[in-house]
């Protein structure tokens, strides 16, 4: 990610949760993820509201792509630390939604990484990465899958850990 170079708080937990809430906003499901050298490619099914001549409303499924390039993602970083600075009315703090908190997690996970070339895909709470790794050897791929329990750990145990590199020997995700 060329525009992330060299600023510590532009890394992928930030740029993923930050695409993570525009995926919430826009109600996508069962999303793929592709890293491009100017932004990401995003495909993802969407629920399409339609009405009847009854007033009864149903809904289409439909697949949509979304390319946000680096000025986009920028754009996003921006609002969703402005959104999270703001208080509810009941007192607290702008909660995130399903994907904001899982990319998150997965983008700190990533960052621990340092790949070259991010692609992954979700299925019912479940993500497979694949990311492009430099090794002695050259480049070579690792894939990583994380089940809905483990985001789901992860996600529960981001808020203590954030600061910290987490407990010892902890490896989130099972490498293939």
């Amino acid at each position: 990610m060329r525009i992330y170079e060299g600023s510590p708080r532009q890394d992928f937990e930030e740029v993923l949760r930050s695409i993570g809430a525009v995926l919430d906003q826009r109600g996508m499901r069962e999303v793929s993820l592709t890293e491009i050298p100017d932004g990401f490619i995003v495909q993802g099914l969407v629920l399409d509201q339609v009405g009847s001549t009854w007033g009864e409303g149903y809904g289409l499924q439909r697949k949509e792509t979304l390319t946000f390039v680096d000025d986009d993602i920028a754009r996003f970083m921006e609002e969703g630390l402005a959104r999270r600075e703001q208080p509810t009315p009941v007192g607290g703090f702008a909660d995130a939604g399903p994907y904001e908190a899982a990319l998150r997690v997965i983008g700190h996970f990533i960052d621990q990484q340092h790949p070259h070339d991010v692609f992954f895909f979700e299925q019912e709470g479940a993500y497979v990465l694949r990311l492009l790794m430099a090794t002695q050897a050259g480049a070579r791929h690792l894939l990583v899958e994380f089940t809905r329990d483990e985001i789901a750990q992860l996600v529960a145990q981001a808020p203590a850990a954030r600061g910290a590199a987490g407990p010892p020997g902890a490896s989130p995700g099972t490498a293939r």
